[in-house]
């Protein structure tokens, strides 16, 4: 079952990479479409597209999500160290370079 499903999602990556190829000199591949491109500033017709949606308070949603993933990270790490330490897994040496 696996095997058959490794089969597939392969064949179906080929298929996909062959027309989304970023191969900007030809306008087809192997003669049976178009191939696809991203283009910055302007449509397929060649038209100039509108700005893009500016998301207000995108700074301020950013800070809010980050900081709060953040401490939660640090004591994560925090609690681990101590557990590693009370249980003689990881404990520095406490050596004495007075030389």
């Amino acid at each position: 079952m696996a095997s058959l499903v490794g089969r597939l999602s392969r064949a179906a990556f080929i298929r996909n990479a062959a027309t989304l190829s970023r191969n900007a000199g030809s306008k087809s591949v192997n003669g049976t479409g178009p191939t696809l491109s991203r283009t910055v500033v302007s449509s397929t017709s060649g038209a100039i597209l509108p700005k893009p949606d500016k998301v207000p308070f995108g700074m301020i949603r950013m800070t809010i999500v980050t900081v709060p993933f953040l401490y939660l990270g640090t004591l994560i790490s925090k609690n681990f160290a101590a557990l590693l330490e009370e249980h003689d897994i990881f404990v520095p040496d406490d050596d004495d370079d007075d030389d």
